[in-house]
């Protein structure tokens, strides 16, 4: 069977059904699990479908997976817990995330994990960057019956006092999961990655390899403004050279041909000016300018030394990727943490506020084997 037939029939399966384990479709079309996690990475790439832990489910035409079977996969998939750990009147908590098919899967895998431990049941409602609807996912999580509610917001990394206003006004617990205030006095419970501390690590790894100029390419996302401040304060501190560029190339979609003019342009802006060496923001715009490099005749990390930031998919990349990993599992455990003890608590315990740094994965992209060889 060719791939595209294929990838056709695993897109029908989906359509059918809306979700499906890889072991399912693996039986459904009499090729290996290997084989279908293969299949899904290139079509979840191609925006076709979303993955989730384990399987898949078809997205809809805004981009995003469909509300009821993210909802379904949710509660189906949830670890069982250990026998007598869970009360069949423990809390329902409510999650709201903006995607399910990049960066979060981790996070609620995180969430999941200890609401399982600790006897709790997750409900999930999906926002979208493109057309946030954060206030009626709150509004119909709350009408479910959920406890408590761990927020991620599609607008930006700061959530909008307008939503902290509804969150109040519900009356229930909330923590907020890679998003925080504006207002540094805000008394609210979050818990964030150091996204300018992982940007500050990705470029003092390029100076400790002899680099003296940084170049920065990010893609529009909430994350991008902290990973600029990260950047530029290392440029700053460490005494770089501040010419290098710094791109932001929005938000277009993959393989397009705008897409491809913000890659060249930031390739030859970099040789131009003696730049070889860039932190890219997110990983698949990294492994798009790899692919470019190679259609000019160029090779990574010969000609321009990368860093990934988000470390989803950076190892598979034709040259692996070095990569800025937040903590996105541990993050998904420490806010279900806030929570669940703010529930069980016989008083208020303190308001707490955790910062959890990112860490750096070192592969090939970035020259460090060279280097040592050197």
């Amino acid at each position: 069977m060719l791939v595209a037939q294929r990838h056709e029939l695993l897109l029908r399966e989906l359509k059918a059904h809306g979700a499906l384990k890889i072991v399912e479709l693996a039986a459904r079309l009499r090729v290996s699990s290997a084989t279908i996690r293969r299949d899904l990475a290139e079509l979840a790439e191609a925006g076709r479908v979303a993955r989730v832990r384990g399987g898949a489910m078809l997205v809809t035409r805004r981009g995003g997976p469909d509300q009821a079977h993210v909802r379904q996969w949710a509660d189906a998939s949830l670890p069982a817990p250990a026998t007598g750990a869970r009360d069949e009147d423990g809390p329902v908590l409510g999650l709201l995330v903006p995607s399910m098919n990049y960066y979060y899967p981790q996070l609620v895998t995180g969430v999941r994990s200890v609401a399982a431990r600790r006897g709790a049941r997750v409900v999930i409602g999906l926002t979208d960057y493109a057309e946030p609807s954060d206030l009626d996912q709150i509004d119909d999580l709350v009408a479910s019956g959920v406890a408590g509610l761990l927020i991620t917001t599609a607008e930006g990394h700061h959530t909008p006092t307008g939503t902290l206003d509804r969150l109040r006004a519900t009356g229930l617990p909330f923590v907020l999961a890679e998003r925080q205030p504006r207002d540094p006095f805000e008394p609210c419970e979050f818990v964030v990655s150091d996204h300018r501390q992982g940007a500050y690590a990705a470029v003092r790894h390029f100076v400790a390899l002899g680099h003296d100029r940084v170049a920065l390419y990010v893609n529009g996302s909430p994350t991008a403004p902290l990973i600029q401040e990260g950047h530029a304060a290392a440029v700053r501190s460490l005494g770089l050279d501040p010419s290098a560029p710094v791109v932001d190339g929005g938000r277009p979609r993959l393989g397009s041909a705008e897409a491809i003019q913000h890659y060249d342009g930031f390739i030859e802006r970099c040789l131009a000016g003696g730049v070889r060496a860039a932190l890219v923001h997110s990983d698949h715009d990294a492994i798009e300018l790899t692919r470019r490099l190679r259609v000019h005749g160029l090779r990574t990390p010969d000609d321009l030394a990368l860093i990934a930031y988000d470390d989803e998919i950076a190892s598979l990349a034709e040259v692996p990727l070095t990569a800025v990993a937040p903590p996105k599992h541990e993050l998904g455990e420490q806010a279900t943490r806030l929570l669940l003890d703010r529930l069980d608590a016989p008083e208020p315990p303190a308001v707490r506020q955790l910062v959890l740094q990112p860490r750096l994965v070192v592969r090939a992209s970035c020259g460090a084997a060279a280097h040592r060889h050197a």
